[in-house]
């Protein structure tokens, strides 16, 4: 019998009481079939507003553009700076406007959040440039070592790496209940003032 080769959708589900306790790091799953950006961005507010320490970058884009063919900013969650991570390629360009410059201005975003003490970090998501080591993938790193509870997300093609990079991080669905059930299970039951 062959085995599968994906991953399963993982819900945060609690490790074996045998097995060490499992990071708090989830990505949800983006299929292309919701709006994960909106969706972290919705939780990332909503979880400010309820108090929480919340850090990190969420994705916006222009209206009516779509992928990384369109401008891409993103926006800190905490003070609202914008980063343009696009560049312009021109009309006929089919090529992903991906600007690895662009990201490592707002990588001290994430740098930052380990010295503020975040209840929780989220991050646009891993991409093509985290697969292969570079964008925001040290930073990342850096957040999980720290055991900084951490939210993003992941397109379906890059899913493989992403369960190598996180060590097999819990997987969510991109469904509203199921990342708020995966908040409430990993965020501190109060937030602090």
């Amino acid at each position: 019998m062959m085995p599968n080769p994906e991953p399963p959708i993982r819900a945060g589900l609690a490790a074996p009481a045998s097995a060490e306790p499992a990071l708090p790091v989830a990505a949800i799953l983006d299929n292309g079939g919701e709006d994960v950006d909106a969706l972290l961005a919705r939780f990332a507010c909503q979880q400010r507003r309820a108090g929480r320490r919340v850090h990190g970058l969420v994705m916006t884009r222009a209206e009516g553009s779509a992928g990384c063919a369109g401008d891409m900013v993103l926006v800190d969650v905490a003070t609202f700076d914008e980063y343009l991570v696009s560049q312009p390629l021109g009309q006929g360009s089919g090529a992903c406007r991906a600007d690895p410059q662009g990201f490592a201005r707002a990588s001290m975003v994430l740098r930052r959040a380990l010295d503020e003490a975040p209840e929780l970090v989220v991050c646009n998501r891993f991409g093509g440039l985290e697969a292969e080591g570079g964008g925001f993938a040290a930073e990342l790193l850096a957040l999980m070592a720290a055991g900084v509870p951490l939210l993003t997300a992941v397109a379906s093609r890059h899913l493989a790496a992403w369960q190598h990079f996180s060590g097999g991080a819990a997987l969510l669905p991109a469904r509203a209940e199921i990342v708020g059930d995966w908040l409430a299970r990993t965020l501190p039951a109060h937030a602090h003032d």
